[in-house]
């Protein structure tokens, strides 16, 4: 046996010598080696001089990173920006990677335009403050669910040398989830294109725990910008798909008890008024708009990120919008505990339907006067001139029991009303800038031919910028007039039927703002004087909600302050409103509102930027309006005021890299000062819930 491993030995050592002779001639930098034969691929040299152990380091190093792109990408290389940042120039922003208000994505909890709701997120929803509309023409006066769709102003185009992928996902259990999708990438230097998508999915809190009752919402979006080389010719496209599924349940039946009688751990047990009954929203819908450049362009440098703004001289503008937007209500219960108010065509369910169809053309026309050395905005005078044709079809329809061809009764669609019409809008907006500092403007907007003939917004702007320790201040003013929504005046559904003649509403204000970015302060007092208010309304310990129009005018005062203080690592964010108005009982808002964030910034083990901290919700006590189920309106019902109490979210939220995340307990001190709250009447709110977020960014 010793015989035989000695010749095992032989073999193995002969076999590792041949090897390492196998390896010599072909690497000529192999440590402690000289080649035995020179290196025939090199022709520049007869030779390869021997390397230092230093040298062959550096150049295995060089070896090894002609392997892989030495660049690393990030959210330098992507800038950002939205049609409204391209009206009058071409404007990029960088990419907002940070994580200051991470933690309020949900569009109910907004800190500056926070909702009253019926519940949890993709349901019912209206503004807790009092923020008019700035709009004129038709209106189908449904808008209890816009927090949640996608439209085409709200799409962001990007301008990117690598492509960019983000992924948000933010959960409350399996009560709330929300995920969100953004790709875009440049296909060449001069277009790019992305998508948007978006899935929401919610169940209440106080529910039968049915799968009818849960919230299921989908967005998506298509969108290309594509820019000339010689940067004259600017193209926006979109693609837009909303399917909004919000269960209607006409609230709990111990909605009065609720918080008094609760036991928290059977809260998917307390029954419903309408379990099997929702409201289906969908809508999709093309949009382009094309720019062209006429004349001289000039460019303005802006800060030290070193980009600059494209300013035409003259611009030539056409803008094609079509949309399609379905509004289904389906009611699939019987009306057991007198939910709504009337039948009038079938006792059992309702299939009510509203569809309107929009189709839009805008032509515009731009002229800039300004130097031409443009080193800041001096003396430019800018006149914007339009035409805008919109042309709407909509039908109603609602389930009616009807004979057939054969004589028999049969439950189908029957279409209620059916119109078409169109609108002509004359538009013009005058600005003049004596400086950066210095600017008047005027906008214009006055429907001439129409349906809704004799609409106007007229709105003008003062702004005095001073230093930038000074800050600037904006003066503001407007007056409108508005048509009744299509609710309010030619309505047929199931269990409401208006048919009204109502004033146009008008609304003027005037506005003093003051801004002062270093000092991180602004302060805004706004006053409006509505005449011909529309609301709707109930009898008094009635259902029956129904327009109404107030005779009065009204006053309202709305005084909003914000403030943020740094010392050291803790930082104070604060938001105060103040509305003061003589019809508090008609315009149901609170007089006090007031957000807080107090948080401590820290540096995690040398890699995770983070706050910790709590946020704090606070409004005073009022008149809770009440919720018309199968109307999609709230209305001054029951005169009913609960209690109000500060909403508190302790909150831990970090950034690593390419990562942002959250963990937060909303409603944290729930039991401190009470069981629950309410912000409409007879429809309880969220429970405290531990949710969790995260955010993926990938540049590849």
């Amino acid at each position: 046996m010793p015989e035989k491993l000695k010749y095992i030995f032989i073999i193995l050592f002969l076999a590792g010598v041949q090897s390492v002779f196998g390896q010599s001639p072909t690497n000529p930098n192999y440590p402690g080696q000289q080649p035995l034969r020179p290196n025939l691929r090199d022709t520049g040299r007869a030779g390869v001089p021997k390397l230092t152990d230093e040298q062959q380091m550096d150049s295995l190093r060089k070896k090894q990173d002609r392997r892989r792109d030495t660049v690393i990408f990030n959210s330098k290389f992507v800038r950002v920006t939205s049609e409204r940042f391209l009206k009058d120039s071409t404007q990029l922003f960088p990419l907002d990677t940070g994580i200051y208000n991470y933690e309020n994505y949900s569009p109910l909890m907004q800190p500056r335009s926070p909702k009253i709701h019926l519940g949890n997120l993709g349901l019912a929803e209206r503004s807790l403050l009092y923020e008019p509309t700035h709009t004129i023409g038709f209106d189908a006066g449904l808008h209890t669910l816009d927090a949640y769709m996608f439209n085409p102003q709200d799409i962001n185009y990007y301008r990117t040398r690598v492509p960019y992928t983000q992924l948000s996902l933010f959960v409350g259990g399996l009560k709330e989830q929300y995920f969100k999708v953004l790709h875009t990438q440049n296909v060449n230097p001069r277009l790019n294109i992305g998508f948007n998508l978006n899935f929401t999915g919610s169940k209440g809190f106080y529910s039968s725990n049915l799968l009818a009752q849960n919230v299921s919402d989908v967005n998506a979006a298509a969108f290309a910008w594509y820019e000339s080389k010689n940067k004259r010719y600017n193209l926006l496209a979109n693609l837009i798909y909303n399917n909004l599924k919000a269960p209607e349940t006409g609230s709990i039946l111990a909605n009065d008890t609720i918080f008094v009688e609760k036991n928290p751990l059977s809260t998917l047990d307390e029954p419903v008024r309408l379990s099997r009954t929702y409201e289906n929203w969908t809508s999709g819908g093309i949009y382009l708009k094309q720019f062209y450049y006429i004349g001289r362009i000039d460019s303005l440098q802006r800060g030290s990120t070193g980009t600059s703004n494209i300013l035409p001289t003259q611009r030539l503008a056409y803008t094609f919008n079509y949309n399609t937007r379905k509004y289904n209500f389906v009611q699939n219960d019987p009306d057991l505990y007198h939910v709504f108010p009337d039948y009038y065509f079938s006792s059992n369910y309702s299939r009510d339907s509203l569809t309107v169809q929009h189709l839009q053309n805008e032509f515009s026309y731009s002229f800039y006067l300004r130097s031409k050395a443009v080193k800041f905005v001096k003396n430019e005078v800018k006149l914007d001139l339009g035409l805008l044709q919109d042309y709407y079809h909509y039908s109603q329809f609602v389930s009616d029991t009807v004979f057939n061809q054969y004589g028999n009764k049969v439950n189908q669609p029957t279409r209620v009303q059916n119109s078409s019409f169109q609108d002509i809008t004359l538009k013009a907006k005058l600005s003049y800038r004596f400086s950066d500092r210095i600017g008047l403007e005027g906008d214009f907007q006055q429907i001439a031919q129409g349906r809704d003939a004799g609409d106007f917004l007229y709105d003008a702007k003062v702004v005095l910028a001073g230093s930038q320790k000074a800050g600037r201040i904006i003066f503001e003013g407007y007056t409108q007039s508005s048509t009744p929504a299509l609710v309010y005046t030619n309505w047929i559904s199931n269990h409401y039927i208006f048919h009204n003649k109502f004033n146009n509403q008008k609304t003027n204000s005037i506005s003093f703002n003051y801004v002062n970015n270093p000092l991180k302060l602004d302060l805004k007092v706004e006053y409006f004087l509505i005449t011909d208010y529309l609301y709707f309304a109930a009898q008094a310990g009635g259902i029956d909600a129904h327009p109404v129009q107030l005779g009065a005018p009204i006053n309202l005062l709305k005084v909003s302050f914000g403030k943020s203080i740094a010392w050291r690592r803790w930082h104070f964010d604060d938001f105060l409103v103040y509305e003061k108005t003589d019809y508090q009982s008609t315009l149901r808002i609170p007089q006090f509102y007031n957000y807080t964030s107090l948080y401590y910034k820290m540096f995690l083990f040398n890699v995770l930027y983070s706050n910790l901290g709590v946020d704090v919700r606070y409004n005073s006590p009022y008149v809770a309006p009440s919720y018309a189920t199968g109307l999609g309106q709230f209305y001054n019902g029951a005169n009913v005021t609960f209690s109000s109490y500060p909403i508190a979210t302790v909150f831990f939220k970090a950034t690593l890299q390419r990562t942002n995340l959250f963990i937060m307990y909303d409603y944290a001190n729930q039991g401190l000062f009470s069981k629950g709250f309410y912000t409409v009447n007879k429809y309880p709110q969220m429970d405290h819930l531990l949710k969790f977020g995260v955010s993926w960014s990938f540049y590849n």
